[in-house]
């Protein structure tokens, strides 16, 4: 299969399919740790509160992946300024992150019942804007 891509796809953009299953891969971590986290404190902070604090976790667990496999070596700088930038770049994400979650968890008895449902619509929402904003602003 790879050896298909490498022919269909010019070297530039099969670096960014690359770069983008890695991306997804790390989501995928990213969602398990925002699932674990809401989970863990919603019997405590309730639904939202736990909802914006899954996202810190999950966002800091996938900007670290991030830098160590999908963007190794790219956007220098101090881990706390790049960790900042990583957060300040996917501002847009989080909105549509968190709004498909606050609205599911608002109106659906079901995403009430079963949380991991609008966090994967949450996810959904985000990534491909997260992406590109990782690519183009964090990791350079």
């Amino acid at each position: 299969m790879s050896k298909l891509l490498a022919r269909a796809l010019p070297s530039h953009r099969l670096a960014i399919l690359r770069q983008f299953l890695r991306f997804g891969t790390v989501g995928f971590a990213g969602f398990l740790v925002d699932t674990g986290v809401v989970y863990g404190l919603r019997a405590w902070l309730g639904l939202y509160i736990a909802g914006l604090a899954s996202f810190v976790v999950a966002a800091t667990t996938t900007w670290a992946l991030n830098r160590i496999w999908t963007f190794r070596g790219l956007g220098g700088g101090s881990l706390l300024r790049q960790w900042a930038r990583f957060m300040g770049a996917n501002t847009l994400g989080f909105v549509l992150n968190r709004g498909a979650y606050f609205l599911l968890v608002t109106i659906s008895p079901l995403c009430v019942r079963y949380p991991i449902l609008a966090i994967l619509a949450g996810v959904a929402a985000g990534m491909m804007v997260n992406f590109h904003l990782s690519r183009r602003l964090v990791f350079r």
